[in-house]
């Protein structure tokens, strides 16, 4: 019997976390050829994270992206002596449970037939309306609020690359459905809507970096971290609800259960970013 595409999805976001979680303890090692081993670890994760999305829909994968977390904090545990904390267990436990709470009543993925159908959900009054509303609230946080609050204020920065970070990841998923659909034989490079969503997924994924990159610059990454990922994930979730109707023909009970599994994992990464002790401040210089 053949994997369902939600399996596949799962088996790919989790390898996906493997990958990108091991990768900072690989780069923070210092073994040998450490550096070059992480950053293949990240490309590695990334490609299987695009991978899953074109199976799985996006409220299943992009909450699995904590386990990247416990699997950063456990190797760090044994290989760079930092020791995990009790509450950081919890914070562990957490996002397993509701992780698996997720993978159990996540919905199946309805795949579109063509980058055309794509298009139609992307053009829907519903998603135009939420993507209005997210590019208004993203001009006003860059001419507004970055040059008086973006020094002092985390949730500038992290606001910006989360709001673009949900439309990178509806455009990334419209693109792996393409490329899939045209590895089956159903070219879809012709189509201009195509080379529209990859458009979109170039712009956003730079405007988030830009961002990101100040974020870490003027703030914690210990901080960083949680908040942004709170915030990119809850606002991938509503878009990609509102897109591709990844709650359509569930029933209350499912959908809560995610819902609560999804909080679930959201406290845990909170608890585990919150426990993790802090890095030694490097010795004076000439001691």
């Amino acid at each position: 019997m053949g994997l369902s595409d939600n399996l596949k999805g799962v088996i790919l976001a989790v390898a996906s976390s493997a990958f990108i979680g091991s990768s900072f303890i690989l780069k923070k090692k210092g073994l040998k050829r450490g550096g070059a081993s992480g950053i293949r670890a990240v490309i590695m994760g990334e490609i299987a994270n695009f991978v899953a999305y074109i199976y799985a829909p996006a409220v299943l994968v992009t909450p699995l992206g904590a386990l990247s977390i416990i699997v950063s904090a456990c190797l760090a545990h044994f290989l760079l002596n930092e020791r995990i904390q009790k509450m950081g267990i919890v914070g562990c436990v957490s996002c397993i449970v509701g992780s698996v709470v997720i993978v159990i009543h996540a919905p199946q993925e309805h795949t579109p037939s063509s980058v055309q159908d794509i298009w139609t959900l992307a053009t829907q009054p519903a998603f135009l309306v939420y993507v209005v509303a997210t590019l208004s609230a993203v001009l006003a946080l860059v001419l507004h609020f970055e040059p008086h609050y973006g020094q002092t204020n985390i949730l500038v920065y992290l606001g910006i690359c989360s709001l673009m970070g949900s439309l990178t990841v509806v455009s990334i998923k419209a693109i792996g459905i393409a490329i899939k659909l045209t590895l089956d034989g159903m070219s879809q490079i012709a189509y201009p809507q195509t080379w529209f969503f990859l458009t979109v997924a170039v712009i956003c994924v730079i405007t988030q970096l830009i961002y990101l990159n100040k974020a870490l610059d003027t703030f914690n990454a210990t901080l960083v971290s949680p908040v942004y990922y709170v915030m990119f994930t809850t606002l991938t979730i509503i878009a990609s609800v509102i897109m591709f109707k990844d709650w359509s023909g569930q029933n209350a009970g499912s959908i809560a259960s995610e819902i609560c599994g999804f909080i679930t994992v959201l406290s845990g990464t909170i608890i585990l970013h919150v426990t993790r002790e802090q890095e030694p401040p490097p010795p004076p210089v000439g001691t």
